[in-house]
C-alpha cells in the first residue's frame, strides 16, 4: 500500500501504532484483552498479509473436512476463514487494489460455501437504491414461516459477511429473520465505490425496509433494526427516518460527538473512514463528521428503543448517550455496562455472554408490546440482576459516581 503524502494531521503518529499492533495484537480497542492479528505482525503494514496468510491456512483446512463430509467443521472454518480475509482486505485503504480485491475473491468464496452448507437458507440480495445497489444477506428460519424481522447494520469495521455466526445464529435459534446489508462505506459497497456520507446510509436503510415488507416471509409490521458500532448512529438515524421500524437496539455506542472517535482513539479510525467517504481533505471530513450525531433525531424516535452503553465507551462519551437517551420519544432502556468500553463481547455483568443474544430477546419482547417507558439498567460487573432488573427512569450523581 502506497502513501505518497500525509492526509490527515494524526497520520504522524503511524510508528505509535506499529508498535501498539505488536505489542497488543490489535489496532483499535487497546484496552481489549484478546489479539486480532498473529503474533508474527511486527507493524501495521504486516497485517494483511499475515492475516490473508492465517485465512488461507482455514480455508484450506475448510475444504479439507468439506471434502471429507464434516460439515459443522467446514461450516467453522469457513467462517473462520471470512473473518480473517475480511480483516486482511479492511486495512488496505486504496481503491482497485490487486491485494485488496484478492482477498475480497477469497472471502466470498468462502461464503459461497457457506451459504450451499447452512442449516436454513441465506439468500444474497440486491436491493435497489438511488440508481445504486445495496448487497445485503437474508437469513431466514428453516420453514420460511412469516415472522419478524432484524435489519442488522454492521459497524464501520464489519461487512455482511461476518455477522451473524452461520452455525450459531442469534436471530435464527429465537424465531427471527435477519437481514444484513453492506450500506454506504461498508464491504462490496465500497470496492464498487459507493461511499458513505453524513445521512445516506439511513436512506439506504430504509430501501432495504422497502424490500423486506415485500418479502412473503416477513411480517411488516414487526421489522426492528439492530447496530453495533458505528451501525448505533445508522440504527438511529434509520429509526428516526422510517415509522416503519417496530423496534431498534443498539450497543458499542457510536451516537455523538465524533470528536473521540476521529481526534482522541485511535488513527486508524479516521484513516478508515476518510476512505469509506472517498473525501480526501481532512478539513472537508471534519465538516461531515460534525453532522454525524443522533442528538438532534432522538425527538423523531417514537419506536421501543435500546441502548447498550459502555460506561468508559473511549468512542462516545457517556455524557452524549445520556443525552440521546433523554431526547428518545419513545419507550426508552439504557443498559448501562459498569466499567466497560467500547464493547459487547463476554460482559461480565451479563454472566461471561455476549450481549447480542440478549439484544435479541429485548427485539422480541419489544416486538410483542413488552415495553418499559423509560428505564436505566445499570449492570453491574459479575453481581445483580444485569438487564432483568428494573432500574430507574434516571441516575442520581449518587447512582452514577459512586
Amino acid at each position: 500500500m502506497k502513501f505518497e503524502n500525509l492526509e490527515r494531521n494524526r497520520d504522524n503518529q503511524q510508528w505509535v501504532l506499529d508498535y501498539l499492533v505488536k505489542a497488543t495484537g490489535r489496532s483499535i480497542l487497546f484496552d481489549h484483552k484478546e489479539r486480532r492479528y498473529p503474533e508474527s505482525v511486527l507493524s501495521y503494514r504486516m497485517i494483511p498479509k499475515h492475516l490473508a496468510r492465517r485465512a488461507k491456512h482455514k480455508e484450506e483446512l475448510a475444504r479439507c473436512a468439506d471434502a471429507a463430509g464434516h460439515r459443522q467443521t467446514a461450516l467453522e472454518l469457513y467462517f473462520a476463514a471470512v473473518q480473517d480475509y475480511q480483516e486482511a482486505q479492511h486495512v488496505i485503504f486504496q481503491d482497485d487494489n490487486p491485494q485488496k480485491l484478492l482477498y475480497y475473491d477469497a472471502l466470498n468464496a468462502c461464503y459461497d460455501r457457506i451459504i450451499e452448507l447452512a442449516d436454513y437458507s441465506i439468500e444474497r440480495v440486491e436491493v435497489p437504491w438511488e440508481g445504486h445497489s445495496i448487497s445485503c444477506l437474508l437469513h431466514l428460519l428453516p420453514d420460511r414461516r412469516k415472522a419478524s424481522c432484524v435489519l442488522f447494520i454492521p459497524g464501520m469495521d464489519m461487512i455482511k459477511e461476518g455477522f451473524p455466526k452461520p452455525i450459531a445464529n442469534a436471530f435464527i435459534k429465537r424465531g427471527l429473520n435477519c437481514m444484513v446489508m453492506d450500506g454506504p462505506g461498508q464491504g462490496i459497497s465500497n470496492i464498487r465505490k459507493l461511499r458513505i456520507t453524513d445521512d445516506n446510509y439511513e436512506r439506504a436503510a430504509s430501501a432495504v425496509v422497502n424490500y423486506l415488507t415485500a418479502r412473503p416471509e416477513i411480517d411488516a409490521s414487526k421489522i426492528a433494526a439492530c447496530g453495533i458500532g458505528t451501525g448505533t448512529l445508522w440504527g438511529m438515524r434509520l429509526a428516526a427516518l422510517d415509522q416503519r421500524i417496530a423496534a431498534v437496539a443498539t450497543g458499542s455506542a457510536a451516537y455523538g460527538s465524533k470528536v473521540p472517535m476521529f481526534d482522541m482513539a485511535s488513527p486508524r479510525y479516521k484513516q478508515v473512514f476518510m476512505y469509506m467517504s472517498g473525501i480526501h481533505d481532512e478539513a472537508a471530513f471534519d465538516e461531515m463528521a460534525a453532522r454525524m450525531t443522533c442528538l438532534g433525531y432522538g425527538s423523531k424516535i417514537h419506536c421501543p428503543t435500546l441502548m447498550i452503553v459502555g460506561e468508559y465507551d473511549q468512542v462516545c462519551f457517556l455524557e452524549d448517550s445520556l443525552a440521546l437517551y433523554a431526547e428518545i420519544a419513545g419507550p426508552t432502556e439504557m443498559w448501562l455496562l459498569e466499567d466497560v468500553s467500547h464493547q459487547m463481547n463476554t460482559l461480565e455483568g451479563l454472566g461471561g455472554l455476549d450481549a447480542m443474544p440478549v439484544m435479541a430477546d429485548w427485539v422480541i419482547d419489544a416486538l410483542n408490546g413488552k415495553v418499559n417507558d423509560k428505564r436505566i439498567k445499570v449492570i453491574r460487573k459479575a453481581r445483580g440482576n444485569g438487564p432483568f432488573d428494573s432500574g430507574t427512569p434516571y441516575l442520581t450523581d449518587q447512582e452514577l459516581y459512586l
